[in-house]
């Protein structure tokens, strides 16, 4: 990656979190979390202090947005990118688990992350200068056709100045009006990013991919750099500019516990590890680690050990 200034900006949408307590299932603890806020909280336990890590969004101006921001600054994550919104509030999510495997409710009809973008002055004047930024699917979900465009304008503005844009492609049906829309966000999004990370079985469903190469020509189609595709168990497929195809294995565990936020955290480790230079297959090792140990916790945010050393 090309050495900026050490900034980590995470584009999108930070929720309230009702995740499982334990075995009861009426008993919820709240928690703030969403896609790209999850990858920012693992970055910054993996990036080195002189590192910035900055999330960008919309809040409201009542109890519960000001708690979710002093809970980011509690975490150590910049707060000067969020934007807040007189009269608005956040969205609130709901984790349900079937061994392991989570399913979400939602309700953020009101969300003021949706006008995330709706201010393109300010929304560039954020992303301006950063080393990494990272956004996601649903960022550009949630978001109007004329509000992703100034996104996507700002992100390839940056991108052409050397910022590492990267995009996880992280699907969810519910938050498009069908597959026509989602096709065509994701692109949209892909176009402007280095570095995406699909994952292969929601590319598969979207578009029918016959396998991860197929993801892979897809996305260099429209101009990647890195292209990573999870597979869950399975290895992963990484397509590098430079270097071509490469596969590997992911870390295996014994029992999965809840696999909310696996990529998140799996797109922090990448990125983290990228941007200090750790070249393409440790970075792609530590990512795999990282998650490996988020996915056997509850919950989105997870106490993590920080990966060092070489070993598989």
């Amino acid at each position: 990656m090309t050495k900026r200034s050490p900034s980590f900006l995470s584009i999108g949408e930070c929720m309230v979190e009702l995740a499982p307590a334990g075995e009861d299932e009426g008993l919820f603890r709240q928690g703030f979390a969403g896609d790209t806020f999850n990858a920012a909280w693992y970055a910054r336990r993996l990036l080195p202090k002189d590192w910035q890590v900055a999330y960008g969004t919309c809040v409201g101006d009542d109890a519960v947005s000001r708690n979710m921001l002093s809970f980011m600054q509690a975490e150590g994550i910049d707060t000067q990118s969020v934007r807040r919104l007189q009269g608005q509030t956040v969205g609130l999510y709901m984790i349900h688990l079937d061994d392991g495997e989570r399913s979400f409710s939602y309700w953020r009809g009101q969300s003021a992350a949706r006008q995330l973008a709706s201010d393109p002055d300010w929304l560039a004047e954020q992303i301006k200068g950063r080393s990494v930024v990272l956004f996601s699917g649903i960022t550009m979900a949630i978001l109007s056709p004329e509000h992703r465009q100034n996104l996507c304008a700002a992100l390839s503005k940056a991108r052409d100045a050397g910022t590492v844009v990267a995009f996880d492609t992280n699907l969810r049906p519910r938050l498009w009006s069908g597959p026509d829309e989602m096709r065509m966000g994701l692109i949209q999004g892909a176009t402007v990013a280095n570095v995406i990370l699909p994952s292969f079985d929601e590319e598969t469903a979207l578009f029918g991919d016959p396998d991860p190469r197929a993801t892979i020509d897809r996305y260099r189609g429209v101009g990647a750099e890195l292209v990573v595709v999870k597979n869950g168990a399975d290895p992963l497929t990484v397509w590098e500019k430079r270097s071509g195809n490469q596969s590997f294995e992911s870390q295996r565990v014994e029992k999965v516990i809840d696999s909310t936020a696996a990529g998140d955290s799996f797109a922090a480790g990448l990125l983290a590890g990228l941007a200090t230079g750790m070249g393409l297959a440790p970075s792609v090792r530590q990512a795999t680690k990282v998650s490996a140990q988020v996915i056997q916790a509850r919950g989105a945010l997870a106490d993590i050990k920080i990966p060092t050393g070489e070993e598989p």
